[in-house]
């Protein structure tokens, strides 16, 4: 059973885990590597800003999202009309396919400039697509919402809360990663339930389910990324 939340405590915690939320994902200016240069004998470049705008004036009048640029793997497009499920072995192998083609490298000079610009756009969506938590918000991004600036207003769940709490407590007391094996079992559970709400929810069309649960996906993976990375003594961040 839940203990008692006084407003108190309530305001304490939902400043404990939300402190770092308030800066969206989109603000932040770190460079990432091209995914395909990691694993190719390319000279690397960097990615664009992740949701960064995807459409020019020449064809403004249809609609571009990550989906369309993997009509091999992704052919119904974003959810409803498409799902929400990625199959990410077929992604990866359309992804290494566009990439092969795209790459600046394989590129005269009068062109190159347009192929980095489609070799990074690639990059990012093949990131994002990959990830259930980044698709998530991407898509709401899609329909104007930003999860981020609505979860920094309104955590108002005090089960979530205490839940994320309760974590941070278990990972800073435990002795030993042995300690740490149960709750690793029990968040990889969360996740997936959670992806399982979220590929029912924007499936159905249900954007205010898939924010709420989009949400709750971010805690459970920076639990995760604390598990995954615990020393003894070490202060617990959940961080976003």
């Amino acid at each position: 059973m839940m203990r008692p939340t006084s407003p108190a405590a309530m305001a304490l915690l939902r400043s404990t885990v939300s402190e770092a939320s308030r800066v969206p994902l989109r603000t932040r200016q770190t460079a990432t590597p091209c995914i395909f240069c990691a694993n190719h004998k390319y000279r690397s470049h960097s990615a664009p800003q992740r949701y960064s705008s995807t459409s020019s004036k020449a064809d403004a009048s249809k609609p571009h999202t990550h989906y369309s640029l993997f009509p091999e793997s992704l052919p119904a497009g974003p959810p409803p009309s498409g799902r929400f499920h990625v199959d990410l072995p077929s992604l990866k192998k359309e992804f290494l396919q566009l990439q092969a083609q795209a790459h600046p490298d394989r590129h005269p000079p009068a062109t190159k400039i347009k192929a980095q610009a489609l070799s990074a756009r690639i990059n990012e969506a093949y990131k994002t697509l990959q990830n259930p938590l980044l698709r998530a918000q991407y898509l709401l991004s899609l329909r104007g919402i930003d999860v981020h600036v609505d979860e920094s207003a309104k955590v108002e769940d005090p089960q979530l809360l205490m839940e994320v709490l309760e974590a941070r407590e278990q990972i800073e007391e435990a002795e030993n990663e042995e300690d740490l094996v149960e709750m690793k079992a029990q968040n990889e559970d969360r996740i997936a339930n959670s992806v399982k709400i979220l590929e029912e929810a924007f499936e159905k069309d249900d954007v205010e389910g898939a924010k709420h649960e989009a949400v709750r996906l971010r805690y459970w993976i920076n639990i995760e990324d604390s598990l995954q990375n615990w020393e003894k003594g070490k202060p617990v961040v959940l961080a976003h």
